[in-house]
């Protein structure tokens, strides 16, 4: 076996093998963290610190290829969440923004200022370490997007100010550098100061103008709109180093400008993943490259200094946040996320210790008690924010009732649902299954609309190769087309159902189901699920995979074993109260009420859960009364609490006294990777032989 300075040896010669080894980790160690029970940020900074220079020594942070790639990291962590923020509800609450930057940015400052005369610094060495304290990184972004509540308000405020923050600090740094020098007159901090007003209109302005014209001419044209967000991104990260500015307040104006332009789909999930997936866990890695556990512990535990700055750090970032969140009558949770969000001390922090530090405002002892701080906010802020976002959801599920306006609705109205077809066999019952799905309590009865996309580039697949689709196989598949929607009108018309085909010619089956969707205003997008052999194709890749990733509604896939019109008693498992299991619910008391049939809500009690936490989940769900039909009647429900091991086993046994069984997949990013469903959504679906019903939730 090669020794750690072999390997290190080895390592500095091949920025090849350094890079293999950063991807590495970035698979590898995720997935481990969460069986521990970590974030996934602790664990990639502590596979940093175990590879890095102070333990087996493999790569240091210097490294030209760690060193890129952690910038690349860091600016798409802010450049990302720009790009998912809610512009609408970030017009709403940016006064919110402001006025918490205001204050995380203040308190600090003037804790730090304090901590410094304290200790016998100058007045502008104090100023400059309060300036220090008063920015933030929101490291628990990764976190946030995992649990799905990229808008959640909280989440919204605590992104937003950061770019006053960051702003604010770069600013005073460069202040402090100038007075230090004895070079910066008003002048001069005007002229500063007129520059980063300019970089934040230009960046802003020129990304929005350009973007949209290149939107418009580039819509079916994927890989050019993709260089071109990543474009704008590293551009603006070096325009920003240019006028002055940390390269991370770029990348945010980056990517709340591409988030105005680029439309929600592959594009927008393809620019995210790259980040995601790749960059932004080597810049955590780096993080623990940069600790040094002999110089760490001996600063953490013996100097007053690094104690006292750490304590004024997380005093002062949760005493704005509390404030922030009394103002606002935001609940613990909500101000616990602020509080997570904005504890983070990296990118501009590291920046403007060296700067600081190479000036001789700062000593050693400064520089090792920055690094120490750090360290424990680059932890503790994302194990809090992984702490905040599940009871953000349960604050959420407190609230949540089946009288609450979900996205379908599904109790309350008429729905259009859109039902792709391509098998004559499986037509009827979808068909069917729509039907029965379209009726609410309005007096309008609700659409089904069959859709059949031929694709040109399909057909071009089962010619002979190198040639593309032929004029007589073109018209052969439109021929078919038309042949199995003449097919559906007939048998909804029998129904007496209101039916409007629909036949689209698009390059892409997925995109073009998405894009009719869209057009059509749908409500609920049907499809059939394939046997379950075929199920793996399912999960990874097949139409209906790819179909769940772009349609903007609720896809329901359906396995059906013949009419729908038997399937009376329905099993729902609900796992927790959330806005995506109400939909769940609600999916089923409409089958029920156009079938006259009952539901069953069973919910598998985890053992790890407390007796309180039970008995509250049990209380949210006995609150789901019966919806009244359009007859007026109300549809029987029960409610399950099945305490035995094992959550797959108490559906299977459930499932013994019912006819369908519904089940969700519960669809996220999750380290930046869509998830159409769990493993247990698999293994149930293999495992269960009666009639299911799968919904999936729009990824955005």
């Amino acid at each position: 076996m090669p020794t750690s300075a072999g390997v290190h040896a080895f390592l500095v010669h091949s920025p090849l093998a350094v890079f293999a080894l950063l991807l590495g980790l970035s698979v590898a160690v995720p997935p481990l963290a969460r069986r521990l029970g970590l974030p996934d940020l602790v664990g990639l900074l502590t596979a940093g610190v175990l590879i890095g220079p102070h333990l087996l020594g493999w790569i240091s942070s210097e490294s030209p290829t760690v060193e890129l790639l952690s910038d690349v990291g860091v600016i798409y962590l802010l450049f990302i969440a720009g790009l998912e923020i809610d512009l609408g509800e970030f017009a709403r609450i940016r006064q919110r923004s402001f006025r918490f930057g205001l204050l995380t940015f203040s308190l600090p400052l003037i804790g730090g200022m304090a901590l410094g005369l304290g200790y016998g610094f100058s007045l502008l060495s104090a100023v400059l370490l309060g300036s220090i304290l008063a920015s933030h990184t929101p490291l628990g972004y990764p976190i946030v997007r995992s649990y799905g509540a990229m808008r959640e308000e909280s989440v919204i405020v605590a992104i937003g100010g950061t770019i006053f923050t960051d702003l604010a600090a770069l600013v005073l740094l460069a202040l402090c550098m100038g007075l230090s020098r004895g070079e910066l007159s008003a002048p001069g901090l005007l002229t500063l100061l007129a520059k980063v007003a300019l970089f934040v209109v230009l960046v802003v302005l020129s990304i929005t103008r350009l973007g949209r014209t290149l939107v418009r001419r580039s819509v079916n044209n994927d890989s050019q709109l993709f260089v071109a967000a990543l474009l704008a991104l590293f551009l603006a990260a070096l325009g920003a180093e240019l006028a002055g500015v940390e390269k991370i307040v770029g990348a945010f104006l980056a990517g709340l400008a591409v988030n105005r332009v680029l439309p929600e789909g592959r594009v927008k999930e393809q620019v995210i993943f790259v980040g995601a997936a790749l960059f932004i866990p080597v810049f955590f890695i780096d993080l623990g490259l940069l600790l040094d556990l002999p110089a760490f512990l001996p600063t953490l535990l013996g100097s007053p200094f690094a104690l006292a700055l750490i304590g004024t750090l997380i005093a002062t970032k949760g005493l704005a946040s509390w404030w922030a969140g009394r103002i606002y009558g935001y609940d613990g949770a909500q101000i616990l996320t602020l509080w997570s969000l904005s504890l983070p001390q990296v990118a501009a922090t590291l920046a403007a210790t060296f700067v600081g530090f190479r000036a001789g405002l700062l000593d050693g002892a400064v520089l090792n008690s920055v690094l120490a701080m750090m360290v424990v906010t680059a932890t503790l802020g994302p194990y809090l924010t992984a702490r905040a976002m599940p009871r953000l959801g349960r604050h959420a599920a407190a609230a949540l009732t089946a009288e609450a306006a979900g996205q379908l609705a599904l109790v309350r109205r008429s729905l259009r649902v859109l039902v792709p077809v391509s098998n004559p066999a499986t037509e009827a019952p979808l068909l069917a299954l729509a039907s029965l799905l379209i009726g609410g309590d309005a007096d309008d009865r609700g659409q089904v609309l069959p859709l059949v996309v031929v694709s040109p580039r399909q057909i071009a697949a089962n010619q002979p190769e190198g040639t593309a689709a032929t004029p007589a196989a073109m018209a052969t598949a439109l021929a078919r087309a038309r042949s199995l929607l003449d097919a559906a009108l007939a048998f909804t018309a029998a129904a007496a159902v209101p039916c409007r085909t629909v036949l689209r010619v698009d390059t892409d089956v997925a995109g073009g189901i998405a894009r009719a969707a869209l057009e059509r205003g749908t409500d609920l997008v049907v499809m059939g699920l394939a046997p379950p052999a075929r199920l793996g194709q399912w999960l990874f890749g097949d139409l209906v995979d790819a179909t769940c990733r772009q349609v903007s509604c609720p896809v329901v896939v359906a396995r059906l074993l013949g009419d729908p019109s038997g399937l009376r008693r329905i099993l729902v498992p609900i796992k927790d109260v959330t806005a995506g299991a109400l939909e769940q619910f609600q999916l089923a008391e409409r089958l029920a009420a156009a079938l006259g049939g009952s539901v069953t809500l069973l919910h598998v009690t985890d053992p790890r859960h407390r007796a309180d936490q039970r008995q509250r989940l049990q209380e949210q769900l006995s609150r789901w009364q019966p919806g009244a039909t359009s007859s007026g009647q109300s549809v029987p429900i029960s409610l399950v609490i099945d305490d035995r091991p094992g959550v797959e086993g108490g559906i299977a046994r459930a499932a013994e006294g019912h006819d369908l069984v519904i089940l969700r997949s519960q669809r996220r990013l999750v380290a930046g990777l869509p998830i159409p469903a769990s493993d247990r959504i698999d293994r149930l679906v293999r495992r269960l032989t009666l009639p299911l019903l799968v919904i999936s939730d729009p990824l955005h």
